[in-house]
């Protein structure tokens, strides 16, 4: 039997998506680049939705018209037909209503959000920073997998290999509603490469997942930006020798949290691009500054970083890497 309180929502939804389907092909939309933005996104959401709520209005109208022609035909064959049909769309029935009232929960809004991925070698010396690294290429490759792209916005190798600290920039569909459950501190036990004797140690490295901010979330005045080049130091050829590609911002910025008017300086080096990399520095510059006025969201993630990344430190691991055993623990599920 049909859900009637839920086709009646069901209803007031399908408008709304013909509604938003209609406006994103408004010119006068399409010049507001933040209003447009917003309706693309509801318009994904509501996709999804509308899409469930058509499979689910055809199996009503399979169970209506089974029960029609058993009403109507006395021939035998198409009468075990409609019983059939009926039966299986009966079946289905309760799993397609379970899978629309779980998408009419409201999800959260930064799940949508690209993310700044964060690794940071802990305990452990120089193993905590070649399993950084590790976790680095892990998490690379996951990405690719989901089709997301990912780049490494700046680094801090770490003497022995893999990095002191490594941030990632991670763009793609539904990133941070899938990332962020990752934050907390990973643990490693194996025979690292630095040790000569074949014991097993223990190590750690920490992870921390935040929403990047998108260019309307933040007002940043540019003029009042000041820029510095630089020659990127390090291996790379005449290039790195002769070419400034390296960019160092200064921005005056007024903390709304303490009222105080700080620095803000940010480096980037990732290419050989002069224009890309003072990008790929306000894109930090905006999420730098994102990270601090939206304090409903970053108290949350402040709070999650004090419990679960807390120092570095192996006890307050929420995941172990066994190596000798072939075993990965999740510690919050066990």
């Amino acid at each position: 039997m049909a859900d009637q309180s839920l086709l009646t929502r069901l209803d007031g939804i399908e408008a709304r998506f013909e509604e938003v389907a209609t406006l994103i092909t408004d010119p006068d939309v399409i010049a507001d680049m933040k209003r447009y933005v917003r309706l693309n996104k509801e318009y994904k959401e509501l996709e999804r939705l509308t899409a469930a709520t058509r499979r689910y209005r055809a199996l009503l109208a399979d169970i209506a018209d089974g029960k029609e022609l058993l009403d109507s035909e006395s021939d035998p064959e198409l009468r075990q037909m409609a019983k059939e049909q009926i039966e299986l769309a009966q079946e289905q029935l309760p799993a397609m209503e379970e899978e629309i009232k779980l998408l009419l929960i409201p999800a959260d809004p930064e799940d949508g959000k690209n993310a700044i991925l964060e690794i940071r070698g802990g305990t452990g010396g120089d193993e905590a920073a070649i399993f950084a690294g590790d976790l680095c290429k892990m998490y690379i490759r996951f990405c690719e997998s989901r089709g997301w792209n990912v780049a490494i916005t700046s680094a801090s190798e770490g003497a022995a290999g893999g990095y002191k600290e490594v941030v990632l920039s991670v763009t793609g569909e539904g990133v941070y509603g899938v990332l962020k459950y990752e934050s907390g501190v990973h643990r490693v036990q194996r025979v690292p490469a630095t040790e000569t004797q074949g014991r097993v140690h223990t190590s750690a490295a920490t992870v921390a997942v935040l929403p990047e901010a998108e260019p309307f979330d933040v007002e940043i005045n540019e003029g009042e930006i000041k820029w510095d080049t630089f020659r990127s130091g390090g291996a790379g050829g005449q290039n790195v020798n002769k070419v400034e590609s390296g960019v160092r911002l200064r921005y005056m910025w007024r903390n709304p949290n303490t009222g105080v008017t700080e620095e803000i300086l940010i480096e980037c080096t990732e290419t050989r691009d002069q224009p890309k990399n003072k990008e790929r520095a306000l894109s930090r510059l905006r999420t730098f500054i994102y990270d601090k006025e939206h304090q409903k969201y970053i108290d949350d993630i402040a709070s999650r970083r004090k419990t679960m990344v807390s120092t570095g430190d192996r006890s307050a691991k929420i995941r172990t890497y066994n190596y000798p055993q072939g075993r990965i623990t999740d510690h919050r599920i066990n």
